[in-house]
């Protein structure tokens, strides 16, 4: 068996500027293939996770039924199923080459807790899903805008003084903390926005969660790519994209994991 993606849970959520956000918020999921078949494992909160992961190497190619293997080592993709993706170092000198330029995007400020602010840039309909993959506890809605190159040019005057980019460290470190409310109401005001969002992923923890790649515990909860999962007392934040491509085996991990302080209470 090898896990060979995974699933946010809000791929369907829609953002409508009369109708509001369309769709559901389902649970995340892992994407497991097993001899040539994929199946979805739910990851909703108090479910038991127990594999022991073996070794990583490209997760191939799926459809979300059937799954291509590959053996090449680079993980999650190999060279060779790794496919650039040309907005991701764009900052609005481009001739738009692909479709999704041409369509209605969103300029967006996220902040994630307690005091980390990023700008960022989605096609409008996709506002509220690309907000909640990111695991953004707030956000504002600062501009709608008629195509990708006009939103990038934004963006790019923005990010002079506020990051396009925050690491997962640091959206880890914020897990168990909320955002400072006054510095994010001085900064939001400051750009006069369309709408604001707050969100809840219904995590509660006391203490940060140790960073640890391993898919067995009980789930907690998950907010963007991070999944909580608890074991032997103590909590771990894991980046689901960190697991793709692990071979995998039933039966929970025997390494010796990191314990927090709370396990010994």
């Amino acid at each position: 068996m090898q896990i060979v993606g995974y699933e946010s849970g809000v791929g369907g959520l829609r953002s409508d500027p009369v109708g509001g956000v369309e769709g559901e918020i389902g649970p995340p999921a892992l994407l497991i293939a097993e001899d040539g078949d994929v199946r979805r494992e739910v990851l909703d909160p108090g479910h038991e996770l127990g594999y022991a992961l073996g070794e990583r190497h490209c997760a191939g190619t799926h459809d979300g039924a059937v799954h291509d293997p590959c053996p090449n080592p680079g993980a999650p993709y190999c060279d060779s199923h790794t496919t650039p993706w040309p907005c991701a170092r764009c900052s609005g000198d481009c001739e738009k080459p692909i479709d999704a330029c041409e369509e209605e995007h969103a300029v967006y400020l996220a902040a994630f807790a307690p005091d980390h602010l990023k700008v960022g840039v989605t096609r409008s309909w996709r506002l509220h899903a690309r907000l909640r993959e990111q695991g953004a506890d707030r956000a504002a809605h600062l501009r709608t805008v008629s195509d990708g190159r006009i939103a990038r040019r934004i963006e790019r005057e923005i990010a002079r003084s506020i990051p396009d980019r925050i690491p997962t460290a640091w959206k880890v470190r914020g897990l168990h903390r909320s955002v400072d409310g006054e510095a994010w109401r001085d900064t939001v005001a400051e750009h006069d926005p369309v709408a604001t969002f707050d969100f809840d992923y219904g995590i509660d923890l006391d203490e940060r969660p140790m960073v640890e790649t391993l898919a067995a515990g009980t789930v907690v909860g998950s907010q963007g790519r991070l999944l909580v999962l608890e074991r032997g007392g103590s909590t771990y934040a894991v980046d689901l994209r960190d697991l793709v491509g692990y071979e995998i085996d039933p039966g929970g991990t025997d390494r010796e994991l990191q314990a927090s302080l709370g396990a010994f209470g």
